[in-house]
């Protein structure tokens, strides 16, 4: 039997960071003396790079201006982190499923418009550093859905496409996952609607953590 591959988003499908992500945002825009973006709206960019996600949020702000919301950005997340005030919860019953997939030996590898470094500390919070045979982000890859950070996981883990499903909350993880060529699933606890992701090319939504290990399993 071939070796299965899932490949998990990050925000919105591992680890709740809404608060986190929408405090960084608020702080950004205000040093780039910008009215903060509506909390709606900066969810529903939840996954792309975080450059591709601000021209979304500002974009009439010229190219300068929309770099230094960047940089804030980052700024204000490593402060929040190195001030130990970050929070980015696990969703329940998300490391039991990752840890029985482990188990049952599947590989697991990451997807994520996070950056490596804001990855690998989110990791290492929940203990989980070492469980992912691949951990791909926006530092190295374009942004979702473009399909390379797909292809980086399938080659780190020695698989193909047959073999691989990406599991995410957004219709960018969806639409990335069509344009691997790789079955996708969609979560119903992150930032897109159900409809949104079965319109975008889930084969399947999941309500609760059960589910979703049972849509892999019969896949």
């Amino acid at each position: 039997m071939s070796r299965k591959l899932a490949v998990f988003d990050c925000d919105g499908t591992l680890v709740d960071g809404q608060a986190a992500i929408c405090s960084a945002m608020d702080n950004a825009f205000a040093e780039a003396g910008l009215q903060a973006p509506d909390h709606h709206q900066v969810r529903r960019i939840v996954g792309l790079s975080l450059p591709g996600a601000v021209r979304l949020l500002a974009p009439s702000a010229p190219a300068e201006v929309q770099a230094a919301v960047v940089a804030g950005y980052k700024q204000a997340f490593r402060n929040s982190r190195l001030e130990g005030r970050l929070e980015e919860p696990l969703f329940p019953g998300i490391r039991e499923l990752v840890a029985n997939l482990r188990r049952d030996g599947w590989a697991v590898a990451i997807a994520t418009g996070k950056s490596d470094r804001g990855l690998t500390s989110c990791l290492e919070v929940h203990g989980m550093g070492d469980w992912f045979v691949s951990l791909q982000t926006a530092d190295r890859h374009p942004s979702k859905p473009d399909p390379a950070m797909l292809h980086a996981a399938m080659l780190d883990a020695s698989v193909d496409a047959s073999t691989t499903v990406m599991i995410g909350d957004t219709t960018y993880d969806m639409e990335m996952a069509a344009n691997a060529g790789v079955r996708a699933i969609g979560v119903g606890w992150g930032y897109h609607d159900s409809a949104e992701l079965t319109e975008a090319g889930a084969s399947g939504v999941a309500g609760d953590m059960d589910s979703l290990e049972r849509i892999l399993r019969d896949g």
